[in-house]
């Protein structure tokens, strides 16, 4: 194999994992227009579609899915060894400060962390939760958690959760009295729960997708809330309708205290990414802490 077909392959990798050029070429480090035409080299040289592109997606052809599910144990050993030898004779330690979710922090990070910190007992973790977006240098923050959409383009982003779907739910006994919407239109005569994440911004607006059809709603109901668990504990007491991450009611749903509505409107979108600045130096500690929480699909 040459070399720069390992360096072609890497390039696919990363854009078949974020099914993005711009943000593969944010984590790579190069132009959206290097990493298209390495691509497009590679599919050459392979004689082979690797990806289907439109203006709104990027996904994997079954050719390039079969090449994709080869690439990820080999690379993923490769980091590891590689990861291993970066520690030896120099076990990280010191602070690496954090600003995440709260939603974020319960189902991503904190299962990963809590090791971590058993693993390596000089490495000392800060996690600030806040439900808006922080300024890393200004705040004196290492790296930050959100979901993908939000992290800007001149940070390094790397994936540390699979791809979510928002969830529309209330109690089975609110629906049996108000009727279940079918629409998101319907939600115009529903009570609905609503969240703003800053006192200064608009209450959150609910994104619907549906093949071509993509809604925006403005609902209202009782209540507007700062954090989302406090969102679920009203959905849960009967209040309204909550749109909130599927992870962060998936027992409700499964145990009946919720029941989900609208789910054919909800398609999966981009999940979890840290994000940090490339400007500065990445500590023995943070690179710990990038290479446990990178998902690995």
């Amino acid at each position: 194999m040459k070399r720069e077909t390992l360096g072609d392959l890497t390039v696919f990798m990363h854009v078949a994992e974020e099914r993005s050029f711009t943000r593969a070429a944010v984590r790579l480090g190069l132009s959206q227009s290097a990493v298209s035409h390495t691509v497009r080299r590679l599919e050459a040289s392979i004689g082979l579609k690797l990806l289907h592109r439109s203006s709104r997606h990027v996904s994997t052809t079954d050719a390039g899915e079969k090449l994709l599910a080869t690439l990820r144990p080999a690379f993923g050993q490769i980091e590891g060894r590689i990861e291993e030898l970066r520690h030896l004779g120099d076990a990280p330690s010191g602070r690496v400060r954090l600003t995440a979710s709260k939603p974020a922090a319960q189902t991503v990070l904190m299962p990963i962390l809590s090791q971590l910190v058993r693993d390596y007992p000089e490495v000392e973790i800060e996690l600030n939760l806040d439900p808006h977006l922080s300024d890393l240098a200004g705040d004196r923050f290492d790296a930050g958690v959100r979901l993908g959409e939000f992290v800007g383009p001149d940070m390094i982003a790397v994936k540390v959760g699979p791809p979510l779907r928002m969830a529309a739910v209330a109690t089975p006994s609110y629906f049996e009295t108000q009727g279940v919407p079918h629409h998101p239109n319907d939600l115009d005569e529903h009570d609905c729960l609503s969240l703003r994440f800053h006192p200064h911004a608009p209450a959150y607006e609910w994104e619907f997708e549906k093949g071509e059809q993509e809604l925006v709603k403005k609902v209202s109901g009782p209540f507007i809330f700062s954090e989302s668990d406090v969102c679920i504990d009203a959905a849960r007491a009967g209040h309204g309708i909550a749109f909130v991450t599927e992870p962060e009611v998936i027992r409700d749903i499964e145990a009946g205290t919720l029941q989900r509505v609208l789910a054919d409107w909800c398609p999966p979108f981009d999940g979890y990414h840290l994000f940090y600045s490339g400007r500065r130096q990445v500590s023995s500690a943070l690179r710990l802490v990038i290479d446990r929480l990178r998902y690995r699909e």
